[in-house]
């Protein structure tokens, strides 16, 4: 892994794609070890989880199901505090286990509006995966039941994970680069 550049910002190798399958297959195991037999849907947060939904869905061994929602709260490096709705969630969800799928959870915000939204449908129960958890960045309280990898407060692309759109696509996560 070397340096990349997006936006003229330079990033760092941060976290490498062996690290990352490792821990989804963890995670994917949890899920499993938690819900038995159930039939789990699978709630991606599109665009930044898609990569990390995949590989999870893929990595989980019982029946399940996937749909895709798509929220908007960032602008550039920085969250606007706003969540927008772009795609919602079209299936029935009532009485059934709801595996809520992000790829990074900071402030907390968005997941606290989106379980909101979601318990009004009457799952049986809504559980939250996310890859990435920054806690010292949380400012509501927002319960996280699987967690890939804690990190710090700082700026990440990668694996889905972008800046103005760009940089998704790299199967490794890197941090922007301090001066």
């Amino acid at each position: 892994m070397k340096q990349v550049t997006y936006g003229g910002l330079d990033f760092v190798p941060y976290i490498n794609r062996e690290q990352i399958a490792a821990r989804v297959q963890e995670l994917a195991q949890e899920i499993k070890r938690d819900c038995g037999d159930v039939n789990p849907l699978f709630v991606c947060v599109l665009n930044g989880a898609f990569a990390f939904a995949s590989d999870l869905f893929r990595a989980y061994e019982n029946d399940a199901e996937i749909a895709f929602i798509r929220l908007k709260s960032y602008d550039g490096t920085g969250t606007t505090g706003n969540v927008k709705q772009i795609h919602g969630l079209t299936e029935d969800i009532s009485n059934r286990t709801v595996i809520v799928v992000e790829d990074i959870i900071d402030t907390g915000f968005t997941m606290k509006k989106l379980v909101a939204d979601l318990e009004e449908k009457n799952p049986k129960q809504v559980k939250v995966a996310s890859l990435l958890y920054k806690p010292n960045s949380l400012q509501c309280d927002v319960k996280i039941d699987y967690v890939g990898f804690s990190i710090p407060s700082k700026f990440i692309i990668g694996y889905g994970l972008d800046l103005d759109e760009q940089a998704r696509n790299l199967p490794d996560i890197y941090v922007l680069k301090e001066d």
